[in-house]
């Protein structure tokens, strides 16, 4: 029986947010674990070579986000910043994961920018929904600045690219990929058959 799963994100993906409102259900279900691996969508964009999607698919996206929000039961909206540089609060979260504390940290960010709406690459906001959320907000902002924790998230994107991950939310349970909110019954349903 796998003892736990990875989960690939990153804080600008909407549906990576969707995903993550499921895991502690999927966690609760399974006897699983997810592993948070906070990676940076625009580093694997430019090692993939996909480019930002068309303004086309943008606005089907917000139209899909809004009904897998209602699926989910969660609030959701298009943040007024979007997109933007989430690789602060994606090394807050690594920060924060080394003290065991890695779902509050990213569960507060996604909550602040997709719940919201506030803009998720600014240091203050960050700080403040991390310490909402009974982190150190300002201790795992300054950690977000180190080196290790800089080449820590690098490390996680290149883990990701060398599994062949091309997007997220991705989940690995063993070796099988699920990539996308959409994917999450079959890969709980992977998780129940390695039971």
């Amino acid at each position: 029986m796998p003892k736990d799963f990875d989960f690939f994100y990153d804080l600008g993906s909407p549906y990576s947010f969707l995903a993550s409102t499921q895991l502690a259900g999927i966690e609760q279900r399974t006897g699983a674990r997810a592993r948070l691996l906070p990676i940076t969508l625009g580093g694997l964009r430019k090692a993939t070579g996909h480019q930002i999607p068309p303004p086309q698919q943008l606005k089907y996206m917000s139209e899909d986000i809004a009904r897998w929000a209602a699926e989910y039961g969660v609030k959701m909206q298009i943040p007024n910043a979007f997109p933007v540089s989430t690789i602060q609060g994606l090394r807050a979260c690594i920060a924060a994961d080394r003290e065991g504390m890695g779902a509050q940290a990213m569960h507060a960010l996604f909550r602040v920018y997709w719940g919201q709406g506030e803009d998720v690459s600014d240091p203050a906001v960050i700080g403040r929904a991390l310490t909402q959320a009974g982190l150190d907000g300002k201790a795992l902002v300054a950690a977000a600045a180190s080196q290790e924790i800089k080449d820590a998230l690098r490390r996680n994107t290149d883990l990701a690219l060398s599994r062949g991950v091309f997007g997220v939310p991705t989940l690995f349970v063993g070796e099988r990929s699920f990539w996308g909110n959409d994917r999450l019954r079959f890969a709980e349903a992977e998780l129940r058959r390695q039971q």
